[in-house]
């Protein structure tokens, strides 16, 4: 029903561009409206394959919460659909345009607003990028854990409305646990004030996780209020080389039911090591199937890695390393950092899936993936956050070979059927956005996507907020 309002209305959202802009700049400086084709063209899309996005009529660039009010008025008023963005990082199309819609990026909105060491919060603007806050609570001795792969370019808002991850959680949690507090813009503009400043707070329904994770469908996050940690000690690292990726998961098994806390449980698997090795020429065994990354902050780290290092050796383990110092360390992970941007290579486009399984099933989860590969004659690499259960099986494909590229999204598609089957989720940090929609609806049944959509009308009657994203 929403998204029938919003099609209905495509035709008078092209003819009301000139009216739009006009009454834009009501409220808003001549430079904050971009209305140049080529412009925003490039504000259309995030960075996810297979997900259609439209032609705005006009991106908006904000400074003021007073500003993002106005916009969300104006959107209202001319029943014009409006995209929140971030720094456009996500994988999942969650930041799309779609057609005539106002683009409405937040990136200018980028002050830390607070810290406060006694509290130990930060308050900060929408556009702050990740790793800026990071740096800037280290400062004072504090430590903001979520870190998105793409912490020096995503942004906090973002990170928000897809609630994010990063290597870390198998430790400290993801997003969703550093959110206190959030100041909102509604979709006619009212501003709403959710969670509080306090270590303890249970008044009321949780509207404050309810925001987080919601693609920018429900208000504009204008303002958060974040938990922070003392800072840990540097952490210390240790690799393992496995013959077997079932040997590997084994080892994180025992690691996870032994009470090890590490910082951090990476797994990378042959594929991966693979075109890691003819990307960086990093010297990893030939022979490995599974490289297992263990790391630990605590007071005493070397003892926790030679713990670590003997249930792996008690798994399997061809080899384990663990490092001696920070600078061991940091070389320990390059391969892990390069993923990515290695398989990226191997044919010059990547579909990433984001299956999440019980940890105890993340064996079955690598190797199903392997029988797809072979299905479906692509090559496929495997990454996990394993302390987790968080997979990234990525899907390496030529974009201009349509046939190929069909095939990439059925594999693609099974990849998140056999998540399900094992007892998982569609996505574990990227979200849904318009990539994952349909795999939404089957995993959270009729009446789960019923009382969601009925959320969504409560808070977006008009159906204006991010349309055609999660359902």
């Amino acid at each position: 029903m929403i998204m029938s309002r919003i099609e209905a209305r495509r035709d008078e959202d092209t003819v009301a561009a000139g009216p739009l802009v006009d009454r834009l700049l009501g409220g808003l400086p001549p430079e904050a409206v971009l209305t140049d084709p080529d412009v925003t063209a490039s504000y259309a899309n995030d960075m996810a394959s297979f997900c259609p996005a439209g032609s705005p009529a006009v991106v908006v660039l904000p400074r003021t919460v007073e500003q993002v009010q106005h916009v969300m008025r104006t959107a209202t008023e001319l029943r014009v659909p409006v995209v929140p963005q971030g720094a456009r990082t996500g994988l999942s199309g969650a930041a799309n345009a779609t057609d005539g819609c106002i683009v409405l990026s937040l990136t200018r909105m980028d002050a830390i607003l607070e810290i406060s060491p006694v509290d130990r919060i930060a308050v900060v603007e929408p556009g702050v990028v990740n790793a800026a806050l990071s740096r800037a609570v280290g400062e004072h001795g504090l430590y903001y854990p979520p870190d998105p792969s793409s912490w020096e370019t995503c942004t906090i808002g973002g990170n928000i409305g897809t609630a994010s991850g990063g290597l870390c959680c198998v430790k400290y949690g993801v997003t969703a646990e550093y959110v206190l507090g959030l100041d909102v813009v509604l979709a006619d503009g009212r501003l709403m004030s959710t969670g509080r400043r306090t270590a303890k707070g249970v008044a009321g329904y949780d509207l404050t996780r309810l925001f987080v994770g919601s693609e920018g469908s429900l208000g504009v996050v204008v303002r958060a209020v974040l938990a922070l940690r003392p800072k840990p000690p540097g952490q210390l690292v240790l690799a393992a080389e496995f013959a077997s990726s079932a040997a590997a998961c084994d080892a994180v098994c025992r690691i996870m039911a032994g009470g090890h806390v590490p910082s951090l449980l990476e797994l990378m698997d042959r594929t991966t090591v693979k075109a890691v090795n003819d990307m960086a020429r990093m010297g990893l065994p030939e022979s490995t199937e599974a490289l297992l990354l263990a790391a630990f902050d605590t007071t005493d780290p070397a003892a926790d890695l030679a713990a670590v290092g003997a249930l792996c050796e008690a798994a399997g383990a061809t080899q384990v390393v663990p490092a001696e110092d920070a600078a061991e360390s940091e070389l320990l992970l390059q391969a892990r950092r390069m993923s990515l941007v290695a398989l990226e290579a191997v044919k010059g486009t990547t579909m990433i899936d984001d299956v999440c399984v019980p940890r105890s099933r993340l064996g079955e989860l690598i190797e199903g993936v392997e029988r797809i590969s072979e299905k479906y004659r692509l090559t496929i690499g495997v990454v996990a956050h394993a302390g987790d259960g968080n997979t990234h099986p990525t899907v390496c494909f030529d974009a201009a070979d349509p046939e190929e590229s069909r095939r990439a999204r059925e594999s693609f598609d099974e990849i998140m059927a056999l998540g399900l089957e094992l007892g998982g989720t569609i996505t574990g940090e990227h979200g849904v956005g318009v990539l994952k929609k349909e795999w939404l609806a089957r995993e959270i049944g009729p009446v789960g996507l019923e009382m969601q959509r009925a959320v969504k009308q409560v808070f977006d009657p008009l159906g204006i907020l991010n349309p055609g994203k999660l359902f």
